[in-house]
């Protein structure tokens, strides 16, 4: 993946943890490992030419001993950015395309989140707010197709109390019976070629960007070889997941089962 260009909020954060590291009399290689990250990653947070996680910023926190000096300078400097700049480039492409495949193995797709199970992830309200907007495409006059595959795990993974869960798979049903939403469930189980979580846009002119998830945030690329690599992994998930009808059957059992 070819280096983002740095911002002067990545550089400063990025030169916070040089100086604390170089205080700590480590190497790069010794905080790599013990934040059990490569030291490449940490040569990109330094040189500013990625914006971690905040929850990457606690890690480093703990492997410098530094209680939480750079998750501070991190709310600081970096929480301000609604979309993370790793994600910067996708939301354009999202809000203008015509057809839109995602598959999420951990947590409910961005666009189908409520606001509750939002505010259970995102670190502030601006955050909160970016992710709604997005799914005003869906309601607009010309929504994309959305096809969604959703790991099972997904709708029994507890993410901000029963309560949250509850009205998260009530809102899944609901939007699952939208025109424009094909949502399917993928039973838990292993899929050859399919690592990550990822969203693939395409624009009518047949124009593609895909936005690739990793352990330290994700990028988005053009380049052909990820977009095949996506589509192929999607064609996968898509012939073993449940049909549209079952999947919402699915969903309202665990809603039933579990969740009330």
């Amino acid at each position: 993946m070819a280096a983002r260009k740095p911002t002067r909020q990545t550089i400063a954060f990025g030169q916070e943890v040089v100086r604390l590291r170089h205080e700590k009399g480590l190497s790069r290689l010794e905080l790599a490992e013990r934040a059990a990250v490569s030291r490449s990653y940490i040569a990109q947070v330094e040189n500013g030419t990625t914006r971690c996680r905040r929850d990457f910023a606690l890690r480093l926190d703990d492997a410098l001993g530094t209680d939480t000096a750079l998750t501070d300078v991190w709310d600081d400097i970096l929480k301000s950015s609604a979309h993370p700049r790793f994600f910067a480039d996708f939301p354009n492409a999202e809000a203008s395309a015509a057809f839109l495949r995602a598959f999420e193995n951990t947590l409910v797709y961005g666009l189908l989140q409520n606001e509750d199970y939002a505010r259970a992830l995102l670190v502030d309200d601006a955050a909160v707010n970016a992710r709604l907007r997005r799914q005003s495409i869906l309601s607009g006059d010309h929504p994309p197709v959305l096809c969604v595959v959703l790991d099972e795990s997904v709708l029994h993974r507890l993410v901000g109390g029963p309560i949250v869960m509850r009205s998260q798979c009530e809102h899944l049903s609901t939007v699952s019976e939208m025109e424009c939403v094909k949502l399917q469930i993928a039973p838990i189980a292993y899929y050859p070629g399919v690592h990550a979580p990822f969203t693939l846009a395409t624009q009518e002119n047949g124009d593609e960007l895909v936005h690739l998830s990793t352990l330290n945030g994700g990028h988005t690329s053009s380049d052909s070889a990820d977009i095949l690599y996506a589509s192929k992994a999607f064609a996968t998930l898509q012939a073993h997941a449940l049909s549209v009808a079952e999947s919402r059957s699915l969903i309202r059992r665990v809603l039933k089962e579990r969740w009330s």
